[in-house]
C-alpha cells in the first residue's frame, strides 16, 4: 500500500517537473507511467491523465483570462466547432477558405 502511495507520488514530482521545466503536456508522462507503472488500461490511463491536468488547466485559464490573454469570441466558437460533430473544423476551413495545391 506504501508502496503504491510512493510510486503515484513520486509520477506526480515527475510530471510536474516535466511539464514545468519543457511546457510540455502533462499527459506524455502520466499517461505512460499509468499505463506500466500502475498496470493500469489504456483507457483508464488516458481519462485519468486527463482529470489530473484539469483542475492546472482550469486555474491557468482564470490566470490567462484576468490578464487579458483569451480572447473570448475566439475560444467560445473553436469550443462551439470542436463539440459540434455536423460542422468540422476543416468543413468549416474549407468554406471559408479555397485550397490550391
Amino acid at each position: 500500500m506504501k508502496i503504491d502511495l510512493l510510486k503515484k507520488i513520486l509520477i506526480g514530482i515527475i510530471a510536474g517537473m516535466v511539464t514545468g521545466l519543457f511546457g510540455s503536456g502533462g499527459g506524455m508522462i502520466l499517461v505512460p507511467a499509468f499505463t506500466y507503472i500502475l498496470n493500469l488500461g489504456e483507457k483508464e490511463a488516458r481519462a485519468t491523465s486527463v482529470f489530473c491536468i484539469l483542475p492546472l488547466v482550469a486555474v491557468s485559464s482564470i490566470f490567462y483570462f484576468n490578464s487579458s490573454y483569451i480572447e473570448l469570441k475566439t475560444a467560445i466558437l473553436c469550443a462551439i466547432r470542436r463539440y459540434n460533430p455536423e460542422d468540422s473544423l476543416v468543413q468549416s476551413f474549407s468554406r471559408n477558405y479555397q485550397i490550391k495545391f
